[in-house]
């Protein structure tokens, strides 16, 4: 079973895409923050890490940042999401394995982890 660590300030959002992951057959952590993910990347080592790009205390480009300079896990696939065009966000970062731009469609968001994890259908 692959692991993904979900990082989304949006409570709502963030239960939702819990549930349809595990409901995929993931295993899931959260965290509210760029902060939090760090804290809970102590407990776990996800295959991805789903971020959402603009969040309190730490946004999703500092904590992309922050992985790409951690040799132990600068591996680890980003997947990141945002209101934002994409263009603005790589102003800021550009070190992610994917994205996309909110609002999506279900299967897309699907479609994306499939890709960058190399487990599904697409």
């Amino acid at each position: 079973m692959k692991t993904i660590l979900l990082v989304e300030d949006e409570f709502g959002i963030a239960g939702a895409l819990s549930v349809l992951l595990e409901d995929e057959g993931y295993r899931v952590f959260t965290a509210a923050n760029g902060r939090d993910a760090l804290d809970r990347l102590g407990e776990v080592t996800p295959d991805l890490v789903v971020t959402d790009f603009m969040m309190p205390l730490m946004d999703g480009a500092a904590l992309g940042r922050t992985l790409r300079s951690d040799p132990a896990r600068r591996h680890i696939p980003i997947l990141m999401m945002s209101a934002v065009s994409e263009s603005a966000l790589r102003d800021r970062f550009d070190g992610y394995d994917g994205f996309l731009r909110k609002p999506f469609p279900i299967p897309q968001f699907f479609d994306a982890i499939h890709a960058i994890l190399k487990d599904g259908p697409s």
